[in-house]
């Protein structure tokens, strides 16, 4: 089994771009954001992506992106939040690299989110319930993909890496 990427998995909020961006810098590897790669693909901004061509239509760009990005080795990728949700996915990411899920809590998505507007999935009259229901659909296939779980209620963000770092397989460091 290949296990040379390091992929970051978990809910939007949960920082994956942010720890992913010092796991890289820290361990000398290449940082990719597959949303940002979506973006930069088309031109457009994720939310314009969901109007023209809905979800179904993102989650297909999505699953390119990862074939794409990781079909090279030796990178950490953050994922979006819905990524897992596609089984061709799921396998992608488990053939591919050593998943850690960053298991975040509602409430802790809540103050992350409070003033962002760009997320298509969070334009609702209630994005608590919204993100409520994302985790509860979400979550078991989280933690089912893991390799890793990490906790990153209140904590900072380096210091968050470096635990992480700490526990990743010796081959990955």
């Amino acid at each position: 089994m290949n296990h040379r990427n390091i992929i970051l998995i978990g809910p939007m909020g949960s920082g994956k771009s942010t720890i992913g961006n010092i796991i890289a810098r820290r361990l000398q590897r290449e940082f990719q954001d597959s949303d940002h790669h979506i973006e930069k693909r088309t031109g457009v901004d994720i939310a314009r992506i969901f109007d023209i061509e809905g979800e179904h239509g993102f989650r297909d760009r999505e699953t390119s992106a990862l074939q794409e990005l990781l079909s090279e080795d030796n990178r950490v990728i953050a994922t979006g939040g819905g990524s897992v949700v596609r089984p061709e996915n799921q396998e992608i990411l488990r053939q591919h690299g050593f998943i850690v899920f960053l298991d975040t809590s509602l409430n802790q998505q809540m103050h992350r989110l409070r003033r962002d507007k760009k997320r298509p999935l969070l334009q609702t009259d209630n994005p608590r319930a919204r993100l409520e229901s994302l985790l509860k659909e979400r979550r078991p296939i989280y933690l089912d993909l893991a390799d890793l779980v990490v906790k990153t209620d209140k904590r900072v963000a380096r210091r968050l890496a470096a635990d992480i770092i700490n526990q990743l397989p010796e081959s990955l460091t």
